[in-house]
């Protein structure tokens, strides 16, 4: 990946989507449409090299998704803002796809794809980052956390699978009875990375998201039922 890609420098803000202490999210227009822009200019001076780093990593994680569907576009990164294409939909908590068996199998596929890329999301237990688009199709959001490397090491396969567990573990949700019973052993099954994040790397982002920058406690996931 070359190191920069220009930014939209004419464009106007529609809406604000998100401030957290890892940059400002909104909602831009330009002569080519809307489009998102993480804006890091404002993040705290002691934040902004993990600000950095996490926007750095996102731009890695687009460009080797360029031309998937139900994925954001990158557009733009220079160091200070990413901007990339807007996907019109709802989180999915905010339009929960109940009994919709098409949409899983759906993204079950977009999933593979992601995939086959040599991408690993490693966020999707918040169902924040998965869309219902506006015609009912999945999307993906938010590759801050992703991996990428060669699709068929034992690494990505083993990051490729907890995606998968994550997936499973909405459909569970909203969509039991279409569950198989291969994705029921899959659910089943830990990998001693879960095992491992849950003893060691789970306290330690629960007391930096709680203590450190205050975040409500699984943001972004919307309520079970």
């Amino acid at each position: 990946m070359s190191s920069s890609r220009p930014v939209q420098r004419h464009a106007t803000e529609v809406q604000a989507l998100k401030a957290d202490s890892f940059g400002r999210i909104a909602l831009m227009r330009d002569e080519q449409g809307l489009f998102v822009r993480r804006d890091l200019r404002h993040v705290p001076a002691w934040l902004r090299v993990p600000a950095w780093w996490l926007a750095r990593r996102e731009a890695l994680a687009l460009e080797r998704v360029d031309g998937l569907p139900a994925m954001p576009q990158l557009r733009g990164w220079d160091g200070r803002r990413l901007d990339r294409s807007y996907l019109d939909g709802a989180a999915m908590y905010q339009r929960p796809p109940r009994g919709d068996v098409a949409y899983f199998r759906r993204a079950r596929r977009l999933l593979q794809q992601l995939h086959r890329r040599g991408v690993a999301h490693n966020d999707l237990a918040k169902e924040a980052n998965w869309l219902v688009l506006a015609d009912g199709t999945p999307g993906i959001i938010d590759f801050q956390l992703a991996t990428h490397g060669r699709p068929r090491s034992p690494w990505m396969r083993l990051l490729a699978r907890e995606d998968l567990r994550h997936l499973l573990k909405h459909k569970r949700t909203y969509c039991p009875q279409a569950l198989t019973p291969v994705e029921r052993r899959v659910l089943k099954r830990h990998s001693w990375l879960r095992e491992a994040w849950f003893a060691t790397g789970k306290p330690v982002y629960r007391f930096v998201t709680r203590r450190l920058l205050q975040w409500e406690d699984n943001e972004g996931q919307g309520p079970k039922p």
